[in-house]
C-alpha cells in the first residue's frame, strides 16, 4: 500500500483523482443525467485503505439512501477502475472545522437576504452556443459558474440560462408549432417595448417536451433586446421571498421585481405555502395592470394546478393557455439527429447509421430528455467498447429508457415509512394517537406527501392514519404549507423526500 492510501481526498494523487472521475464517469452512464446529478453528485471521495475505500455523503440519511439502493452499482464501478479495492463504505461528511468556526465567528452573515435584481441585459456569451456539446459535456460545465448569474455582492439575479435553448435550437413540429409561435411573438413584442400582446402566456406540457427551452429562448431574447428580464424556478422563488419574508425585506424585493419587463417562472406546480401563493398572485396582478409580460409554465393547465389561487387561476385562464403535445415520431428523429451531430463534433469517431435514428426515434415515444439519454449511451458504447453501432447495439444500450415512465404510483405505506426513516421514528408512532412533537411533525409531513403525491381522498388518508377525521388531515396540510413558507430548511426536506419517493 502507498502513502496516498491514507491521504485526504484533496491530497490523493493524481492517479487516484482520475480513477475516481472515470468510476464517476461510469455511474453517471449508468443511473443517466437526471438521477446522478439528484443523487451522486454530493458523493465524495474521502480515503483509501488497501482494498477498502471510503466515500462520503453530507448527511447521515442520505448516507442511508445510498447504502440502500445504489451500493452495490457503487461498489462494481469502483472495482472496475480501482486495481485492488473490493469493499467501499459510506460515511457521514464531517464539517471542515475552519468553516464551523468562521460562522460561529459571524453569527450575522446571513441576516440580510438577497434581492431581486433586474438585469438590465443577460449578458450571455454568444460565442460558441454551446449547441456543440453533449449532454454529459454540458452537465460537467454547468457545475461551473452559472450563466446568467452574478456575484452575491451583485445581489440576486434569478436562475441559470443554458446558452444552448435558444429560439434557432428549437426543434418545432406539429405538436409544438403553435407554442412556439406564441413564445416567439411575445418575446419580440417585448424586446421591441411593445405593448404585450398575450399577457400572460401560459405553457403547459409533461415532462421533456421543451417547456424550460421555450422560457429560456424568451428570456434570452428579451434580455439581448436590453429589456429588464428575470427567468425564476418556482424553487428559487419560493427560496427568495421565504427569506425575504423572514428577514422583513419582502417590500424591498416585490418593489424590484415589479420594474423588470418581463417575469418568466419555470415549473410553478411545485409553487408551495399559502402565504407564497398569495404573494406571487398579488406579483402577477401587479405587473400585469403595468403592461409587463408575465410568461409561466407547469405540468398542467391553471385550472388543474392547486398551487394557484383563485384570483391567479382566473388571469392565467384570461391570458393565452398552450399547449406542448408530445413529440412525433418525425419531430423525435428530428431531435435525436441534432443531438448526435452535436455529440460527433467532440467526438470524430461516433458515428450513428440512419436505422439507428430511427429505431430509437420509434422505440423511445416519452419525452426529449430520454433522447438525450440515448445518445448519450450510445456515444457510451461508441467510445468505451469501440464497436460500430447497429440496431442491436443501440437495443442493448437504450432498454433502462424503454417503457420505464409510466406515471409514478406512490403508495401511502411508502411514504409513512421513508418519513419515519427520515425522523427516526416508526411507522407505529406516525399512525398512533401519540402527540408529541417528536412525532406530531412526521405525522403531519406525512399526510402532507400523502395529499400531494397519491390520489386518495382526505377521508381515507386520515383513515390511513389510524382513523383520523378528514379535517385533521387538511389541518396537517395547511399547518406544513405554511412551515415550507417560513422554514426553507423544511422546504428543502420535504421537496427531497418527494425526489425520494419518485425515485423508488
Amino acid at each position: 500500500m502507498s502513502d496516498d492510501d491514507h491521504l485526504p481526498a484533496g491530497s490523493l494523487s493524481s492517479e487516484y483523482r482520475q480513477e475516481w472521475e472515470r468510476a464517476r464517469e461510469r455511474m453517471r452512464i449508468e443511473v443517466g443525467d437526471q438521477k446522478y446529478e439528484t443523487w451522486f453528485s454530493a458523493l465524495e471521495l474521502l480515503r483509501r485503505e488497501g482494498s477498502l475505500l471510503y466515500l462520503t455523503m453530507p448527511t447521515k440519511f442520505l448516507r442511508n439512501w445510498m447504502n440502500q439502493h445504489y451500493l452495490e452499482l457503487i461498489r462494481a464501478r469502483i472495482a472496475a477502475e480501482f486495481k485492488g479495492v473490493d469493499k467501499v463504505i459510506i460515511e457521514v461528511r464531517t464539517p471542515n472545522p475552519k468553516t464551523k468556526a468562521a460562522q460561529a465567528a459571524a453569527p450575522g452573515l446571513r441576516s440580510a437576504a438577497p434581492s431581486f435584481k433586474p438585469m438590465p441585459s443577460l449578458a450571455l456569451a454568444t460565442a460558441g452556443e454551446a449547441v456543440g456539446e453533449t449532454a454529459l459535456a454540458y452537465q460537467r460545465r454547468v457545475c461551473s459558474p452559472k450563466i446568467g448569474t452574478r456575484t452575491e455582492a451583485d445581489g440576486f439575479v434569478g436562475s441559470p440560462l443554458d446558452r444552448r435553448l435558444t429560439f434557432a435550437t428549437f426543434k418545432v413540429g406539429k405538436s409544438n408549432d403553435f407554442a412556439f409561435a406564441a413564445a416567439r411573438r411575445a418575446a419580440e413584442q417585448c424586446a421591441q417595448g411593445a405593448a404585450p400582446l398575450f399577457n400572460p402566456l401560459y405553457v403547459h406540457a409533461s415532462v421533456g417536451l421543451g417547456k424550460t427551452h421555450l422560457l429560456q429562448a424568451m428570456a434570452r431574447q428579451v434580455g439581448d433586446g436590453r429589456r429588464r428580464v428575470l427567468y425564476l424556478t418556482a424553487e428559487r422563488f419560493m427560496s427568495n421571498f421565504g427569506n425575504a419574508l423572514r428577514d422583513q425585506t419582502a417590500y424591498a424585493l416585490k418593489e424590484d421585481l415589479r420594474s423588470i419587463d418581463m417575469l418568466v417562472v419555470d415549473d410553478l406546480q411545485f409553487l408551495q405555502g399559502k402565504t407564497l401563493r398569495a404573494e406571487f398572485s398579488h406579483l402577477v396582478n401587479a405587473l400585469i395592470d403595468s403592461g409587463r409580460q408575465i410568461v409561466v409554465a407547469a405540468d398542467r393547465p391553471p385550472a388543474q394546478l392547486e398551487s394557484l389561487d383563485e384570483r391567479a387561476s382566473s388571469r392565467f385562464k384570461g391570458g393565452l393557455c398552450v399547449e406542448i403535445g408530445p413529440l412525433d415520431e418525425e419531430l423525435r428523429q428530428q431531435v435525436l439527429e441534432t443531438r448526435i451531430a452535436a455529440a460527433k463534433e467532440q467526438h470524430d469517431a461516433f458515428v450513428v447509421p440512419r436505422d439507428v435514428v430511427v429505431y430509437v426515434a420509434k422505440i423511445i415515444t416519452s419525452n426529449g430528455r430520454d433522447l438525450d439519454g440515448a445518445v448519450s449511451r450510445l456515444l457510451a458504447h461508441s467510445s468505451l467498447n469501440g464497436a460500430p453501432i447497429c440496431v442491436s447495439t443501440a437495443e442493448q444500450a437504450i432498454r433502462d429508457l424503454v417503457n420505464t415512465h409510466e406515471p409514478k404510483r406512490v403508495k401511502i405505506d411508502d411514504i409513512q415509512k421513508l418519513v419515519a426513516s427520515h425522523y427516526n421514528v416508526s411507522r407505529a408512532d406516525i399512525v398512533s394517537s401519540r402527540r408529541t412533537a417528536n412525532v406530531v411533525l412526521p405525522r403531519q409531513v406525512a399526510m402532507y406527501l400523502s395529499k400531494a403525491l397519491t390520489p386518495r381522498s382526505l377521508p381515507e388518508i386520515g383513515r390511513r392514519f389510524g382513523g383520523r377525521d378528514h379535517t385533521t388531515v387538511i389541518h396537517a396540510v395547511r399547518k406544513i404549507e405554511n412551515l415550507i413558507a417560513k422554514d426553507n430548511g423544511l422546504a428543502q426536506v420535504v421537496e427531497l423526500l418527494k425526489r425520494m419517493l419518485n425515485e423508488q
